[in-house]
């Protein structure tokens, strides 16, 4: 396992105690996390919720702050990763929890889900083995900080080592064909998981610290969120100016399922290809309810200080947002940062913040 001068290399630093391990989800924010702390450090607030927390750099970076921090995510693989690294404060994984994650015993039983049901999917067949294996060893592990961990590092070596670093099509064919490439990285794609595994395990280990608070990771509805808080970061799915919505179930429907894995087969849509889940229709991906999911997350949330961060050319518009917001607040603040590069995305959109005191 590399060690913190070797692992410094692959890690955002925020301070001597916390470091967040780089992510390749599509979203996340840590390359603006600077900017975003910039124009929210002077506002009063020492507890805060990261709504909808995905990667989790938010609300890392302001546990890091030293803020009362509380993540939520409605999909369950990503509430593992809001507990490994936002709840827990103390728990890292030994090398001895390393070692029987990545062992086969022979005392165990092991299913053959993976191996059975996306063959030529995502994986080869040896791969698929190992993950059936991994999968089932992690679920046995009883503390559940550990497993949370466990399972982040399981998370960033399956996305590594997939084309475009997303489950949205069949394309394993992409990997081993013998063609010239403008994307990816074929050595790493065909670097062996426990490899990967066991270097975020480092990665994972080296981002859990205390600031002496009592944070909390959440798996709810947003409309079923406590409402005290100080300030409330709500960075929803973005729809663009065509009404084409950023669907994360959709995009990491494989990961929902491993940690889901004792009930994977009644989630999945058999119809499809590439084995994603039945669809989970959300206000969030409707440009016609959209605003109005707005509106009720500004009413059940006017008491706190509202931070909204957006697109320039998003559905509904930032001048739509801003007049609902104004209903709730009496002032508004828009921020807008250009020459920020979106993942997958080729336009010229400008990220935005909406700030409402």
């Amino acid at each position: 396992m590399k060690n913190l001068v070797e692992l410094k290399e692959e890690l955002v630093l925020f301070d001597d105690d916390a470091i967040f391990p780089k992510t390749r989800y599509q979203g996340s924010k840590l390359k603006i996390l600077d900017w975003i702390w910039g124009h929210i450090k002077d506002l009063e607030f020492e507890s805060a919720i990261d709504a909808f927390g995905g990667t989790g750099s938010i609300a890392y970076m302001l546990k890091s702050k030293g803020k009362k921090v509380t993540y939520n995510d409605l999909l369950k693989f990503n509430w593992h990763i809001g507990h490994a690294l936002i709840e827990n404060s103390d728990v890292k994984l030994s090398p001895k929890d390393v070692d029987f994650i990545l062992t086969r015993h022979k005392n165990i039983e092991y299913p053959t889900f993976i191996f059975d049901n996306f063959r030529d999917v995502y994986f080869d067949d040896n791969e698929n083995k190992w993950l059936d294996i991994v999968t089932t060893n992690i679920n046995i592990i009883k503390n559940p900080c550990k497993k949370s961990l466990a399972f982040f590092a399981l998370f960033q070596a399956c996305i590594i080592k997939r084309p475009f670093n997303l489950f949205h099509r069949k394309n394993l064919y992409v990997r081993f064909s013998d063609v010239e490439r403008n994307f990816g990285n074929k050595t790493t794609w065909d670097t062996p998981f426990e490899v990967h595994f066991t270097k975020f395990v480092g990665q994972a280990n080296q981002s859990v610290f205390s600031n002496s608070k009592d944070n909390k990771a959440l798996n709810l509805d947003i409309f079923d969120l406590p409402q005290n808080y100080d300030l409330v970061y709500i960075d929803t799915p973005y729809i663009n100016k065509k009404g084409v919505g950023v669907d994360y179930h959709g995009f990491y429907h494989f990961l929902e399922g491993l940690v889901n894995y004792q009930k994977w087969g009644e989630m999945i849509d058999y119809k499809s290809k590439h084995r994603k889940l039945h669809r989970i229709d959300s206000v969030w991906h409707n440009k016609k309810l959209i605003l109005n999911a707005f509106d009720q997350l500004f009413a059940k949330f006017k008491k706190s200080i509202l931070v909204v961060s957006y697109r320039s050319d998003g559905i509904p518009s930032i001048s739509e947002l801003e007049d609902t917001m104004r209903k709730y607040k009496s002032e508004i603040q828009e921020i807008k940062r250009k020459e920020y590069k979106y993942v997958l995305s080729n336009g010229k959109s400008e990220e935005v913040l909406i700030i409402g005191v």
